[in-house]
């Protein structure tokens, strides 16, 4: 079944766009949780929650054409706030490691509630990473919006650490370059 069937299940209020979606994305959205929460149970519940509020959002929003990015920020943010809940974020060192290599090259969030609409920032990024080879926007969005840990990337990816490392430290100097010419910091 395509997206835009389920959307329209889901703007119909027909139940079984839930087990279409879990049946679709129900990996990708376990593995983005379990990668944040390190948790089973923890994915599993955080899976489940996100269905609740895709059901409570897609009307009025209607993802047609990017369910499965629409679903991963959903549960990301779960996951994230789940963390947060249950005092574990201090302890994952693998989301303190990318926060501080992500804010190296954008600016905190005082200055962008000051300065500018978070918006901007987002189609700044966006922008960015829409000029960047395929591979390398796949391994950033993999890296900082799905948390993936490096090891497990160069395993797949078929790369060394040190390369990734290597590759991932240019494109946030040359994301902070672009935001700097864009004039948002």
């Amino acid at each position: 079944m395509t997206d835009n069937e389920i959307v329209d299940l889901y703007l119909s209020r027909d139940e079984s766009a839930i087990t279409l979606t879990s049946v679709k994305y129900g990996k990708l959205l376990r593995s983005i949780s379990f990668r944040i929460t390190e948790s089973i149970e923890t994915s599993e519940e955080c899976e489940n929650d996100t269905y609740l509020e895709a059901w409570n959002r897609i009307p009025p929003h209607e993802p047609r054409t990017y369910l499965a990015a629409f679903l991963s920020k959903i549960i990301r943010n779960i996951s994230l706030n789940r963390c947060i809940h249950d005092n574990r974020l201090k302890r994952k060192a693998h989301i303190d490691e990318l926060t501080s290599e992500i804010e190296q090259c954008i600016p905190s969030d005082n200055s962008i509630e000051k300065d500018l609409d978070e918006q901007d920032l987002s189609d700044a990024i966006n922008r960015f990473l829409h000029q960047q080879p395929k591979k390398k926007r796949i391994l950033f969005l993999r890296r900082y919006f799905q948390l993936e840990k490096i090891s497990s990337l160069a395993k797949e990816l078929g790369y060394k650490e040190n390369t990734l490392h290597s590759i991932l430290f240019r494109m946030r100097q040359d994301l902070k370059d672009y935001l700097k010419k864009e004039g948002i910091i």
